[in-house]
């Protein structure tokens, strides 16, 4: 076979494995994601009752208000604002556990929630690695029920089935722990809430 040859054969080679890996393969994968999975492959995008964005599911949110669950807090601000822009920006502050700011940090956070009442669990103090986890633990979030009940003049009992609702099991029923979803948690409640006032 001549270097002709090879090298033609080469360069077929070479735009097949283009076509299957750069167009044929990621079209496919695009197809399945937007016909069985879209919610999903389109970023988990929550609406309001106006159809306007919220948030997604998949990353956290800072609540202050007593009337929310609260969330873990985030080095990047769950990637708000101008410093987010404009594709959101993930990761952990890589502050040593000596260091003496991270301990300032996680001293300070603990005594806000004490002066709050609520046990100052670890996923209230501590930052996620990718610092967008957008889950709680179970027990984090029902210290927080008492707080959240009494802010919107409600009963416990009638947040604790929304509270198992928007609990995400294990994964593969194994790994981790089961975690409360607060975006869906916090949205639900406010969706009680208007159903509520409409039937008075």
């Amino acid at each position: 076979m001549s270097i002709i040859q090879e090298i033609a054969r080469t360069i077929r080679i070479t735009i097949i494995l283009w076509l299957v890996t750069a167009i044929i393969y990621p079209v496919i994968i695009w197809g399945v994601g937007q016909t069985a999975f879209k919610f999903h492959a389109n970023g988990s995008i929550m609406q309001n009752i106006q159809g306007e964005a919220i948030g997604s599911a998949l990353i956290g949110q800072q609540f202050r208000s007593d009337r929310y669950f609260q969330g873990r807090p985030s080095t990047v601000r769950y990637s708000q604002g101008k410093i987010g822009k404009p594709y959101g920006i993930s990761g952990a502050s890589n502050l040593a556990p000596s260091s003496p700011d991270l301990l300032n940090r996680i001293v300070e956070r603990a005594n806000e929630f004490t002066d709050e009442n609520i046990q100052p669990f670890a996923d209230l103090i501590y930052t996620s690695g990718s610092g967008l986890d957008p889950h709680i633990t179970v027990r984090t979030a029902q210290e927080q029920l008492e707080r959240v009940a009494r802010a919107r003049g409600i009963n416990r009992e009638e947040i604790l089935p929304l509270l198992r609702q928007y609990t995400d099991g294990k994964f593969l029923g194994v790994f981790g722990e089961a975690g409360v979803n607060i975006l869906k948690l916090n949205y639900a409640l406010d969706l009680q809430e208007i159903n509520r006032r409409e039937n008075q």
